[in-house]
Order: C-alpha cells, then structure tokens, then sequence
C-alpha cells in the first residue's frame, strides 16, 4: 500500500516506560498484532535497559522475538548505551534508536553521562554495528531529546541543535529523530530547526517525535509535515512522557494525528477504526492508565473518506 507518510508507534516504550503498574507480556504483544495489522508498519516495542531503572521493559526480550514474528513490521528499541545495542544485536531487531540530549543537563538526568560521552557511546555502538554481517546490520537512528526546549535549561540553541545533528551524522547514523520532549515547542520552531536540520542531513531521514504537553502537538506535526518530513512517531491514546524531564506529559494521540492526516488528504496506510478498537487492549491491560483522544470519544464526522483507502 503507498504511503505519503510513516505513523510510527511508539506508545510500547514512550508510552508506558513510566507507568508502575506493569503491563501483561501477552497484552503488549497483542498490542502490537493488533496495530500491525490495523496499518501500523513500525512500532518501537521497548527499550533495552536494565529492569531496575525501568521494571516495565523487564520482559523486554520475549516482547522483542514476538513482534519480530509480525509479517511485514519494522521492529524497534530503544538504547542509551552499546550494551543495549548488543542486545538488539543479539535478538535480530530492524532498528535500534540511540538517544541523547541537546541539553547537557538533561542527558545527565536521562542517561547519567556528558553528551561528549553519549556521543562517544554512538560511535562505539557503529563500529560494533559494522562488525556485524551485512544481513545482520539493523538501521542505527539517532535521537536528539529536548532538541526543542528542555525542562531545565529552557530555550536550546539550534545552533547547537545541528552540531550534534551535523557530528552524529558524521559518526554515521542512518536515520535522525528530532523530540519535542517536554512539548516546548511551537510551530515556527519546528520549521526553523527541521529545516536547519534537514539542511546538514541531505538525503538521510529525519523524524519528527512530539509531545503534546501544551496543546501544540499537532499543530507542529503539521509545520513538520510541511518541511518535508514524513516520518511522525506518536503514541495510542497519547500515553508517555518523559520519567527525567519535569512537566512533561504524553506523546501526539496516534489515532487523531491519523485522522488529521487523513482528512488532509494525506495517506498513512492505517485503518482508523481498526486503531481505535486496539485502546481495547490498553485499557484492559492497564485499567488504571489515562486515556487521551478526540477522535475516539467524538467518533468519525458523518461521510468521511480517508485518504487511504480500506481493504475490503
């Protein structure tokens, strides 16, 4: 099916990493079946950390080897350093999304080390990535967190925005994701620094993550979408937020920046009500977890026509 843009779901490990109560193994890989096969070609399943600084990726590998059995979807995980790289290496993963900060205070708060030393972390995990077979060799991301403001130390430079865009590039990262972490942005931001980024990119991706903390989520998905961008990471139910960044709260809801989407004539290959039926799992796997959605509490507007069209 053509695409004019990617939804990617990050809600398995965005979403719930700060939630104490822990979701069922077997609800999360249902959760992912059923956005798989509702549209959804990529969705980051977890992150490989230790389960005594996030308990809820504790089954972390099990979730991992069942999504990689889903016909047709690009697995991912995130990793802060080359020891949870290697475990992606281990399990097969598509794509591993490595992650430090613009922000030196909150790379300290989040991964407990300098930039300088996240960023010597990335180049470590490329050469292991090179030493791989060909075959075996998953896309390497690199995520900048509060590239659009930070939590602690407020407006980030975009300045500084591109030198650590413009050295992970050249360390050799195959795909960039820019984050709203903590929903500072607006939609002029947005177009300076992806248009900045774009800029120093070139032919590489680069990804759109926002949050939706003040109400501007969508309105920046847009600015983005304009730039160029067509790959947007969000949430079901706009479940998430950063554990180590003050303030911060839930990523774009997947199913209204689907219907957005669609009804801009935008194609994303996803059934919407199909989408909205997976919130089934998420609130049976974690009753007590809020829910966010216009979409699915106002329902569909009489005769809509999604861009993408549905199967029969």
């Amino acid at each position: 099916m053509e695409r004019d843009v990617v939804m990617r779901e990050v809600g398995l490990r965005d979403g719930i990493q700060g939630v104490s109560d822990f979701m069922a193994t077997e609800d999360k890989v249902r959760w992912v079946r059923a956005e798989a096969a509702a549209g959804v070609v990529e969705i980051e399943v977890t992150s490989y950390v230790p389960p005594k600084v996030l308990p809820q990726f504790a089954d972390s590998e099990t979730v991992t080897r069942e999504s990689l059995k889903v016909n047709g979807l690009t697995v991912s995980a995130l990793v802060p350093n080359l020891k949870g790289a290697q475990r992606g290496f281990e399990l097969g993963v598509h794509k591993l999304n490595f992650v430090m900060s613009v922000s030196e205070t909150h790379n300290q708060k989040n991964v407990r080390r300098s930039r300088e030393a996240s960023f010597d972390e990335f180049r470590n995990i490329i050469a292991h990535t090179k030493e791989l077979p060909a075959d075996k060799r998953p896309i390497i991301c690199a995520g900048l967190a509060t590239a659009l403001g930070c939590s602690y130390e407020g407006k980030v430079a975009v300045s500084e925005v591109v030198r650590w865009a413009a050295a992970l590039l050249e360390a050799g990262a195959q795909e960039l994701i820019i984050p709203d972490t903590v929903g500072y942005a607006s939609p002029a931001l947005v177009t300076e620094v992806f248009r900045a980024v774009q800029a120093e990119a070139g032919d590489i991706p680069v990804a759109a993550h926002f949050h939706d903390t003040r109400g501007t989520g969508l309105a920046n998905l847009v600015a983005a979408l304009d730039t160029g961008v067509k790959l947007f990471d969000a949430s079901l139910a706009g479940t998430g937020g950063c554990p180590f960044a003050p303030g911060a709260s839930g990523n774009i809801v997947m199913e209204d920046a689907v219907y957005m989407l669609e009804s801009m004539g935008v194609r994303t290959g996803i059934d919407i009500e199909k989408l909205i039926a997976v919130r089934d799992i998420l609130r049976e796997g974690l009753p007590n977890l809020r829910l966010e959605g216009a979409i699915s509490r106002a329902g569909l507007p009489r005769g809509f026509s999604p861009a993408t069209p549905l199967a029969a």
